[in-house]
């Protein structure tokens, strides 16, 4: 099935599931007052009292925020910082009305209306009457029993006030003072639940990996002599166990327990589900019943020795995820939790934290079918609810939230936002007695035996593993614009892989938190810097961290960088998948030409492909993958491997080149006449050589290049080069040389360099150089300029397509790639990528396409970064890291970049040992060739 249908049957599904009317009365009765989700919503009355639109009844979708409409203000939680401590918003309520009918078959049931979530103290009235108490927090679901207030068969009015600021202060500290978008409204669904008097309110369900099955009956109305029972059934709908207990007198909550022989377990890799029919029984006639999904497993965190599930000691590759589109802010639908999941997944990681609250329902659902592991967290950014409110938070979350196997932890606030005194309300609603966590940014905060500290550096989180407690960082390598994410990762994921108390942890975080502004003609607004801190961005657009985590977290680790002289298809392979055996996996491998520079579309071509024997290596084993290939295989130019899990998701694809650099130039270098002839001119101030129409003037006053002639086109604006990028270099002088037929203009400097131009007959221009560093230095090589504004495309063969840094090298593979000219700059409008300016690795030969022509780059030496025009990383106080002098420039070595949590040299080098800067001990020799003109078509 194809992806986008595959979408619409999962949410199609999902919808489904959770809207269906019973025919029978012992069921729940649901009726939807709004829509069921932001795509599918239903118009209510409505007014704002403050900003847009104010003070005027019109008409507004629901669910929805009302920014997003045309009402009210936009505000981010740290306005109290931009603006100050008058919020613009303080006042701003939304007045809701809408009249719904009930049929009269649910007189004498119980009827609720149920909130799933409002932004955030909401005051709910039914034909004039209060409905209950003021709600109070935006992310929790929240019903009120309305039976004795409705008209049964007529019209009923709802009337819902919902103020954006609550009129509790720490409501406001733990939701809206918050370093994320603020949003008013109702933006979760509304809907009505009928039940007969007799029911089954809630259960907590703990199912054990052993088969053991725990089930708490919370009962509203039961009489004594009432049997509950339950049936466990599997995904094929066979019944695996029974057990069931009577009520004596009203219990309000009943326990059960039975076993499952040798259930299919659930964990991340393998998300196995079962659901449970719940009965309520009086004289064997069944007044009440509901059903529910969960899963087999045994969580345990073994203090001093690590995360393990099923068993099995676990790490945690995981990130942070706001509930979050540009169109409709924190109001979501099926297919974006859906997105959001397989996009996770995609980058190979098995677990996600709900950052700053609980997220809608159904995304734990999707987390439960597909395998993530979750981090469910009460809100409390930087300071916590007090305790009457959060105690009713607790509960809210918890009895919605406990039955998903998906969460392993449930998180009491984020930093510095702890209520401790909450710390032992969530096992009174969860029967698993899941760990509570504090997400936290300061040391000294441990509980439970789990350090969550956020940011430490590489070198901190080395002595924290060897302390006392288990360390997982719940926010770490902090991806604002094109800095974090993946940079520094390599490094810190081996320290905790390798390590006995290191877990892994969440990154932050997953997009770009922009919304699409309707006061400012829809344009995406990110509020400055502290918004855009995504992997992807508002739209899921792909950010280079993005490959660079899939390859670093890949379950399939190869590390072979190139293929051995010898190469007898033999890899190392390490399986770390904690779970499953690579014999379950499945591999194939591809042999690949190039598509030519000119007159080719980008890409390969498949020469031939096959099939891989998965070899038999255990969870956290080593092994070797035998690729068995065919005769002659060494006359194609690249060998891919692509491995795939058991599910048939492409795990990762590696390619490595099969021939040199030097034999894939032989066509490119070959491909104009070489029968022309140079001829050197030599005046006071400079030097010129010309072959085959193209020219090139050298001063022999700066050693540099001057200009570039083609008869056929007006020049090249490509000059002012070679410059030095570090070390020292003053140029002394210039001269013409023979060396047999060759003409060589030899240019001579002190300090570091040395620099030979050849022109070839063809028109080729071959320039060797030489230079000496020793220590440490951010960018090592030469540069040229040349008019970016001139620039129209580029089509190179090296590792692409998106640009790397010297701590992010991963998430590349060899190819032909193409790309138009763009200006993105990462977290920032248009979120065009891959980034056409940065560095580009591994260059073979690069064509750059601008208005006054074509101009070609090509090197026989392996390990080539370009570098193309002015970027950065992240932009903070200053634009981070340093660029090298020039704009196009041929490099050795390249800078690490650092995150928001600090972009000095220190503190980019505390990412690990491959954050350090280059480190350079004698001569680097290089050769480059240029074509300054379009070249000809290369026949095959």
């Amino acid at each position: 099935m194809k992806f986008k249908k595959w979408i619409y049957a999962i949410g199609l599904l999902v919808l489904t599931s959770v809207t269906a009317v019973a025919q029978s009365g012992t069921t729940k009765e649901i009726q939807y007052l709004s829509g069921t989700d932001v795509k599918n919503s239903k118009t209510w009355d409505f007014r704002v009292t403050g900003g847009r639109k104010s003070g005027v009844w019109s008409s507004i979708p629901v669910p929805s925020h009302w920014e997003q409409h045309g009402f009210g203000n936009y505000n981010y939680g740290r306005d109290y910082v931009t603006y100050g401590k008058n919020f613009r918003f303080k006042d701003e309520k939304g007045l809701y009305k809408h009249e719904f009918e009930v049929p009269i078959s649910w007189q004498g049931k119980d009827v609720y209306i149920v909130f799933e979530g409002s932004m955030t103290d909401t005051e709910v009235k039914i034909n004039g009457r209060s409905a209950g108490p003021i709600h109070q927090g935006a992310f929790y679901r929240f019903k009120y029993n309305i039976s004795d207030k409705l008209k049964y068969g007529q019209k009923n009015l709802l009337e819902a006030t919902v103020s954006k600021m609550s009129a509790d202060k720490s409501v406001n500290n733990a939701e809206r003072l918050a370093d994320y978008w603020i949003f008013g409204g109702i933006f979760r669904p509304v809907l009505l639940e009928a039940l007969p008097k007799e029911h089954i309110d809630w259960v907590s369900i703990d199912a054990k990996a052993s088969g053991s099955f725990n089930l708490n009956v919370y009962l509203k109305n039961a009489g004594s002599g009432r049997e509950v029972f339950a049936e466990m059934v599997d995904k094929a709908g066979r019944v695996v166990g029974t057990g069931s207990v009577k009520t004596t007198g009203k219990d309000s909550v009943v326990n059960l327990k039975t076993t499952v022989k040798q259930p299919a377990l659930w964990s991340a890799e393998t998300p196995n589900l079962y659901k449970v029919n719940i009965y309520l029984k009086y004289n064997g006639k069944v007044v009440y019943e509901t059903s529910e999904k969960f899963g087999f497993r045994t969580i345990e965190v073994r203090k001093q020795d690590g995360i393990y599930i099923n068993g099995t000691k676990i790490k945690i590759k995981g990130v942070n995820r706001h509930v979050f589109w540009p169109e409709s802010g924190r109001a979501t639908y099926p297919e974006a939790d859906l997105i959001d999941v397989k996009l996770i997944k995609e980058m190979n990681m098995n677990a996600v934290r709900c950052s700053h609250y609980p997220p809608d329902a159904n995304f734990l659902r999707v987390c439960d079918s597909l395998g993530l592991y979750v981090i469910d967290e009460l809100a409390g950014w930087q300071k916590a609810y007090n305790t009457k409110v959060g105690e009713a938070r607790v509960k809210e979350m918890v009895t919605r939230d406990a039955n998903h196997p998906s969460i392993l932890f449930w998180s009491n606030g984020n930093e510095g936002g702890h209520n401790k005194e909450l710390d032992d309300d969530f096992a009174k609603y969860d029967l698993s007695a899941r760990t509570v966590i504090h997400a936290h940014h300061r040391p000294g905060n441990a509980i439970n035996g789990i350090d969550c500290n956020h940011y430490e550096d590489y070198y901190s989180a080395e002595k924290i593993v060897a302390d006392t407690n288990l360390y997982m960082p719940t926010e770490f390598l902090h991806a604002m614009h094109d800095g974090g994410g993946a940079a520094g990762l390599a490094d810190m994921w081996d320290l905790h892989w390798n390590s006995k108390k290191g877990v892994g942890g969440f990154i932050w975080d997953f997009a770009d938190e922009g919304i699409m502004r309707a006061d400012l003609n829809n344009m995406i607004d990110v509020n400055g810097t502290n918004a855009a801190d995504g992997i992807v961005g508002p739209h899921r657009e792909k950010e280079g961290s993005f490959n660079a985590i899939r390859e670093i977290y890949s379950p399939v680790r190869i590390s072979l960088k190139a293929l051995p002289e010898n190469f007898k298809g033999e890899i190392p392979v390490e399986n770390r998948f904690n779970f499953i055996n690579l014999k379950e996996c499945s591999f194939e491998w591809e042999l690949l030409k190039f598509n030519k520079r000119q007159y080719d579309s980008a890409g390969y071509t498949l020469i031939n492909k096959g099939v891989m024997s998965a070899p038999d290596v255990a969870p956290v084993a080593k092994g070797i993958l035998k690729v068995n290939l065919p005769a002659g295989w060494k006359s194609c130019d690249a060998l891919a491997i692509r491995a795939y899990d058991p599910y048939k998701n492409e795990v990762y694809r590696w390619v490595w080149k099969v021939k040199s650099n030097t034999q894939l130039l032989e066509d490119v270098l070959n491909a104009e006449k070489a029968d022309g002839i140079v001829v050197a001119t030599e005046t006071d101030s400079s030097i010129s050589l010309k072959a085959n129409g193209i020219s090139i003037n050298l001063s022999k006053r700066t050693g540099k290049l001057i200009h570039v002639k083609n008869d056929k086109n007006p020049g090249l604006s490509f000059d002012d080069g070679p410059v030095l990028v570090s070390g020292n270099s003053t140029f002394t002088g210039m001269k013409l040389i023979k060396e047999g037929p060759h003409t060589i203009v030899e240019a001579s400097y002190t300090g570091d360099m040395t620099v030979r131009w050849k022109m070839q007959p063809s028109g080729w221009v071959e320039v060797s150089y030489q230079y000496s560093l020793n220590g440490k230095y951010p960018f090592a090589g030469i540069s040229f300029n040349y008019p970016e504004g001139l620039v129209t495309g580029v089509k190179w063969l090296g590792k692409g397509p998106y640009r790397v840094w010297k701590n992010r090298l991963q998430g590349v593979t060899f190819n032909v790639f193409e790309k138009r000219y763009n200006n993105t700059q990462t977290g920032t409008s248009p979120w065009i990528f891959p980034e056409f300016k940065g560095y580009y690795s591994e260059v073979v030969w690069m064509e750059l396409s601008t208005m006054e022509g074509k101009f070609t780059i090509a090197s026989p030496d392996n390990d080539l970064f370009v570098r193309l025009f002015d970027f950065y990383a992240s932009n903070g106080q200053e634009p981070h890291p340093q660029l090298p002098t020039g704009n196009i420039s041929f490099l050795d070595g390249i800078p690490p970049v650092g995150s928001k949590m600090g972009i000095n040299y220190e503190s980019v080098k505390g990412l690990g040992p491959g954050s350090d800067l280059n480190e350079f001990n004698g001569p680097i020799k290089r050769t480059l060739y240029f074509y300054f003109g379009v070249p000809k078509p290369v026949e095959d």
